[in-house]
C-alpha cells in the first residue's frame, strides 16, 4: 500500500505492508486524508530541525540519552540517535473510507459501512489504516466521504467549543481563523452565540464572516481589544477560544485574558504559547483551560487501543461521540466543510499537497489527499510483504533469520547483534505490525524483506531461524508455530506467561526438536561467566544477593497488562536463571515477601524480596523494587562462596574479594551479543543449545510460581 511519511523534514510517498486487522480494531480502505494546516505542518517543521535545535527545546530528552550514554555506552548510543534520526515516521490522523475488515469484539460496524478515523500514528495518509473502534465512527448518507474525512479536526473545534460552556446569547471570541477556528465559529452560531473573530489574513477574515462570523477583524489593522470592549459595552466576551497555531507565541494568550470579561473563560485549543502573566488573570479572576484534542479519551489508552468507553450517563461526550455528533451536524447541513477545501490531491502528489500549505498564497485552510477508492484493486493495497533488491549477496553457510517484532529493543540491541555478528547470521526479514517501520527496519539493517505478517516467514523456505521480539502475550504462540513450521526459535524473555502456555510450548519443542533458546542473557556476561569460573571448585553452598532498582513504570504501562504479564513473568525471569546458573541446583523452596503499598500508583509486584533455597544448600535473594531512583544503577550482585566474595555492579565491573583472582571490568555487557554467537555456533556446529530445554523451563517455572504467590486482593497490586 501506499503511504506518505517523513524524513528529515521531507515528504516522500512510498510502498510499505498493509496491516493485518486485530482485536477491538478495524480495517479501513482510505477515500480521502485531511493534511492538518497546524499539527501536521509544524511536525513536518520540527522533523528537519537539526539535533542542536531539538536538543535547545527538549532538554528532557537530552537528559534521557545522557542516561542512557551512561549505562549503555558511545557505541549503541551513537546507534540509537542515528536510528531515531534517519527514520521515517507517519503522517495523519484524520480520514474517510470503507470497512474491509473488522477484528473480534467490535459491532456495529461491518465489512462494506463508509466511516470515518481518528487518531495520530493510526488514520494515517495511507490507502489502508488499522484504526481502533472507539476512534471508527460511521458516516450519515448525506455525507460525502471527502466532508467525513475532516472528522478529527471537527472533533477537536467541538471539544473546544465544549469546554468554553457557551450560553444563549453570549459573546465569544475566536482567535485565530485558520480551518479549526472557521469550524468553531459555525459550532459557536450553532450554539446561539455572537461571535467575534480575528486572524492576520484578510480572506480569511472574510471567509469565516460568510459562514457566519458576526465581527471579523484583521489583527495587524486594529486594536483588538479596544474594538471587544467598543462591542460589549466595555465588559469584554464572555469566553475566548484560542485556535491559532504559533507555538511559542505567548502575546496570545495574553491578549485573549485582556479581551476577556471579569469571570469570564479563555479556552486554549491551538499550540501557542504559556506565558501567562499574573494579571489581569488575577484582577479577573478568569478561567484558563486547556482542551484536549477531541475530547475525553484522548491519550486514554483503556480506551483507544482497548476500546473501554466511558459511561454515558458519566460521560455523556467522550471523543468518538464528538465525532460522530460533528458528522450529524455535516448531514444537516449546519456545518459547512466543502467550502474550506483548498485543494485535493492525488496521493502520490502529496509533496505537493505539503508544498502548498506551506508557499501557496493565500494559503489554504484545508488540503485533502485522494486515494483512488474504487479504482485501485484492494487486493493490491493488501499485500503484507515488501521485497528490497539487496545489494549485499547470500553467504553459503550463514542462518537466515527472520526478527519478527522490531521495536527499540531489537533495533538497538540484536539487529545491531545480528550484523556484528555477519559471519554466522544473515538478516533476511523483518516483521513489525507497523508496516513503515517493518520497512524501515529492514532497509537500515539490509534484510531482504519485510512484512507485517509473520506467517509470511514461516512459510519461507528460506528462513533458518526466526528471533521474536513481540510483546511477550505472543512469545508463546509464535514459537510454536515457528517450531511446528521447522524453524530454530530464538525468543526474547519471558518464554511463556503462564503454566499452561508453557506446556504446551515444551510439547511441542519435543515434538519438533528443533533449537530453541530463550534470551536470558545474564548468564552469557563476562561478569556472570567470569563468576562461575572461579566458583566451579567450591566447597560449599553459595549465597546470592541481587538487588534489582528496577525503575518506575505506570501500572497502565502494557507491561503490567495481560500483552506483558507483569514484571515477575517479564523481567525476573533474567534473574531466577542467573541463581540457577550459579547454583547448578533443583530450587526445593521459595519464599516471596513484598511490601504493602498506602497508594494505588504502586504494586507489591514491583517491590518484593524472593528467597529460593536449593537443594545444595545454596541460598539465593532477589531484592527488586520500583522505589529508587534512576541515579541509582539497576543491577547489583553479591556471590559468597568460601570464604570469598565476588560483587557484580551493574554488570561494568567484577570486584573480587578475599582472593587474588582477577575480576573483570569494561563497558557494559549484559550478554546479548554472547548469547547470540554461542546459539549461532549451535546452530552451525549442529551441537548442544546454550542452554537446555530443562534450564530454560526452570527458570520460567520460578518465576510463574513467585508471580502466583501474590493474593489477587493484596493492596496495590498491579
Amino acid at each position: 500500500m501506499k503511504q506518505v511519511l517523513v524524513r528529515r523534514g521531507k515528504i516522500t510517498v512510498e510502498d510499505v505492508p498493509a496491516p493485518l486487522v486485530g482485536e477491538g480494531n478495524v480495517l479501513v480502505e482510505v477515500a480521502y486524508s485531511l493534511i492538518s494546516t497546524g499539527t501536521e505542518v509544524e511536525g513536518l517543521k520540527r522533523s528537519g530541525e537539526s539535533l542542536v535545535r531539538k536538543a535547545i527545546e527538549h532538554p528532557e530528552q537530552v537528559k534521557k540519552l545522557a542516561r542512557f550514554l551512561a549505562e549503555k555506552g558511545i557505541k549503541k548510543t551513537l546507534a540509537l540517535v542515528r536510528g531515531k534520526v534517519g527514520t521515517a515516521h507517519p503522517l495523519g490522523y484524520s480520514c474517510s473510507g470503507v470497512v474491509i475488515q473488522v477484528g473480534e469484539g467490535v459491532e456495529g460496524i461491518k465489512p462494506g459501512d463508509r466511516v470515518a478515523c481518528a487518531g495520530a500514528g493510526k488514520a494515517n495518509h495511507a490507502e489502508i489504516v488499522l484504526v481502533p473502534k472507539n476512534l471508527v465512527v460511521k458516516v450519515p448518507e448525506d455525507v460525502s466521504l471527502r466532508d467525513a474525512s475532516s472528522v478529527a479536526l471537527g472533533a477537536i473545534a467541538m471539544q473546544g467549543v465544549r469546554r468554553a460552556d457557551p450560553k444563549f446569547g453570549e459573546i465569544v471570541a475566536v482567535i485565530g481563523l485558520g480551518l479549526l477556528g472557521q469550524l468553531t465559529v459555525q459550532l459557536l452560531k450553532i450554539s446561539g452565540c455572537r461571535v467575534i473573530g480575528c486572524d492576520l489574513k484578510k480572506d480569511r477574515v472574510a471567509l469565516a464572516q460568510e459562514l457566519g462570523l458576526d465581527w471579523g477583524f484583521v489583527s495587524s489593522e486594529v486594536d483588538l481589544q479596544k474594538e471587544v470592549l467598543h462591542l460589549t459595552e466595555g465588559h469584554g466576551v464572555d469566553a475566548a477560544i484560542i485556535t491559532a497555531a504559533a507555538p511559542g507565541d505567548n502575546t496570545i494568550v495574553q491578549l485573549a485574558t485582556e479581551v476577556t470579561r471579569k469571570k469570564g473563560r479563555v479556552v486554549i485549543v491551538g499550540d501557542v504559547g504559556l506565558g501567562l502573566k499574573r494579571s489581569p488573570l488575577y484582577e479577573k479572576e478568569l478561567d484558563v483551560l486547556i482542551s484536549t484534542s477531541y475530547g475525553p479519551g484522548r491519550y486514554d489508552e483503556a480506551y483507544e487501543g482497548k476500546g473501554v468507553d466511558y459511561p454515558y450517563a458519566y460521560v455523556r461526550w467522550t471523543e468518538k461521540r464528538n465525532m460522530e455528533e460533528y458528522l450529524r451536524l455535516l448531514a444537516e447541513g449546519r456545518v459547512t466543510f466543502s467550502r474550506l477545501i483548498g485543494g485535493i490531491y492525488p496521493v502520490e502528489q502529496a509533496l505537493k499537497a505539503y508544498q502548498a500549505l506551506q508557499e501557496s498564497e493565500p494559503r489554504p485552510l484545508a488540503v485533502l489527499l485522494d486515494y483512488h477508492l474504487g479504482e485501485v484493486d484492494t487486493s493490491q493495497k493488501l499485500k503484507t510483504k515488501i521485497e528490497f533488491v539487496s545489494a549485499a549477496r547470500a553467504q553459503s553457510g550463514r542462518i537466515k533469520v527472520a526478527v519478527i517484532g522490531a521495536g527499540n529493543f531489537a533495533k538497538t540491541i540484536h539487529l545491531p547483534n545480528l550484523q556484528k555478528l555477519s559471519n554466522l547470521y544473515e538478516i533476511h526479514a523483518i516483521v513489525s505490525a507497523t508496516g513503515s517501520n517493518a520497512k524501515e527496519t529492514a532497509r537500515q539493517f539490509g534484510a531482504a524483506y519485510c512484512s507485517t505478517d509473520y506467517h509470511d516467514v514461516l512459510a519461507d523456505e528460506d528462513v533458518d531461524m526466526v528471533m521474536i521480539c513481540t510483546r511477550h502475550n505472543l512469545h508463546a504462540k509464535i514459537a510454536m508455530e515457528a517450531a511446528k513450521a521447522g524453524k530454530a526459535v530464538f525468543s526474547e524473555k519471558p518464554m511463556a506467561l503462564n503454566k499452561r502456555e508453557l506446556n504446551e510450548l515444551v510439547e511441542v519443542l519435543k515434538e519438533t526438536r528443533v533449537p530453541f533458546m530463550v534470551g536470558f542473557n545474564r548468564r552469557f556476561s563476562p561478569a556472570a561467566m567470569r563468576v562461575k569460573e572461579l566458583i566451579k571448585d567450591r566447597q560449599n553452598p553459595i549465597i546470592v544477593i541481587y538487588r534489582v532498582n528496577a525503575g518506575y513504570i505506570p501500572l497502565d504501562h502494557w507491561v503490567h497488562t495481560e500483552e506483558g504479564g507483569g514484571r515477575i513473568i517479564g523481567e525476573a525471569c533474567h534473574m531466577f536463571d542467573l541463581f540457577n546458573y550459579f547454583t547448578e541446583s533443583e530450587v526445593e523452596s521459595i519464599d516471596v515477601s513484598a511490601i504493602s503499598p498506602k497508594t494505588e500508583h504502586i504494586s507489591s509486584k514491583d517491590n518484593f524480596v524472593a528467597t529460593l533455597k536449593y537443594t545444595d544448600g545454596s541460598v539465593c535473594t532477589l531484592i527488586y523494587t520500583a522505589l529508587g531512583p534512576a541515579e541509582l544503577p539497576k543491577e547489583y550482585i553479591e556471590v559468597y562462596c568460601d570464604g570469598k566474595t565476588f560483587v557484580i555492579d551493574d554488570f561494568k565491573e567484577l570486584r573480587v574479594y578475599g582472593s587474588k583472582a582477577k575480576g573483570w571490568k569494561g563497558p557494559q555487557d549484559k550478554g546479548h551479543l554472547q548469547e547470540l554467537k554461542e546459539f549461532g555456533r549451535a546452530l552451525r556446529d549442529a551441537g548442544a543449545w546454550p542452554i537446555s530445554l530443562d534450564e530454560l523451563v526452570r527458570a520460567t517455572e520460578i518465576s510463574i510460581l513467585v508471580n502466583q504467590g501474590f493474593s489477587n486482593d493484596s493492596a496495590g497490586d498491579g
